[in-house]
């Protein structure tokens, strides 16, 4: 695998000896997470799965894994990786244990998931041929890391009739929170539950707009006519899948986060006025002192 060549070495072990904390809290949650998606996917009864719960729930179970796994400490994960093949396949660690579970069924899907995306990217590049063959100069190049820019225009669509706007607001947000008792994954952080009252409702939170984007985008500023910085892109609505292939702006839409918001947020619930500061200024306090 591409990972694992030697010209990743560096890489990889950078990975793996880093001495970044590693908290057990975030741990448990993601393995918890990722043991209910295989439990959904596959179905307890799957036998790889019941190897793997062991009798205990997904969240149980990632509890039980981190708490008795050594891999925290980076000079047992560096003991293991100097170590001979038979000595990491005799490791007693359950995180170890559990790879040595799922290797073998994730290696089979990775070259199944492989080979098809090598068959896409076949017929893709002879889409794209015969697309430039008949549009010629008129047709814009795939994203190669280069700039891109898409345009659009914020507005909303319909659905079965019903207008969808095109912006969301905080006070939106809480009273979604509201409708779904505050539940996963409708549920707020503690600290915008105790200082709802410093925000200003109206603020808009989300908005959507008719920019043509695909996977890959997200993180893009959004700019309007004079230049300013009016968003981040972070999504796209379900209509929008098809502009992996064709562009539709009937009811496709990218969906960002509205400026207006960082900025309540981070003044309002984070506390970060020098941050606000200099980025309605472009100038630090630090600036500002020099």
């Amino acid at each position: 695998m591409p990972e694992f060549r030697e010209s990743n070495r560096g890489p990889l072990e950078l990975q793996l000896f880093s001495q970044a904390p590693i908290y057990d809290d975030v741990e448990e949650l993601t393995l918890g997470d990722s043991l209910t998606d295989l439990v959904c996917r596959f179905g307890p009864g799957y036998p790889l799965v019941q190897q793997i719960l062991a009798g205990k729930s997904p969240q149980e179970r990632a509890v039980e894994l981190v708490a008795g796994s050594k891999l925290r400490d980076v000079s047992f994960r560096r003991e293991l990786y100097d170590s001979k093949p038979e000595t990491l396949s005799n490791c007693a660690d359950p995180m170890i244990g559990l790879a040595s579970l799922v290797d073998p069924v994730a290696v089979a899907v990775r070259k199944d998931v492989d080979e098809g995306n090598e068959i896409e990217e076949q017929a893709y590049a002879q889409i794209a041929a015969a697309n430039f063959a008949l549009e010629g100069q008129n047709t814009y190049p795939d994203a190669t890391f280069t700039l891109r820019l898409s345009y659009g225009q914020i507005t909303g669509y319909e659905v079965k009739g019903e207008t969808v706007s095109a912006f969301t607001t905080f006070a939106g947000l809480y009273q979604r929170a509201v409708e779904h008792q505050n539940q996963p994954p409708f549920n707020l952080p503690q600290k915008w539950i105790d200082r709802r009252d410093r925000l200003n409702p109206e603020t808009p939170l989300n908005f959507v707009s008719t920019e043509d984007t695909v996977g890959g985008s997200s993180g893009s500023p959004l700019v309007n006519q004079a230049g300013e910085f009016v968003g981040i892109l972070f999504d796209g609505n379900l209509p929008s899948l098809i502009e992996d292939v064709a562009y539709d702006d009937k009811q496709a839409r990218s969906i960002s986060v509205d400026s207006a918001a960082i900025i309540e947020a981070l003044s309002q619930i984070y506390d970060a006025g020098p941050l606000v500061q200099e980025l309605k200024t472009g100038k630090s306090s630090e600036t500002d002192r020099q």
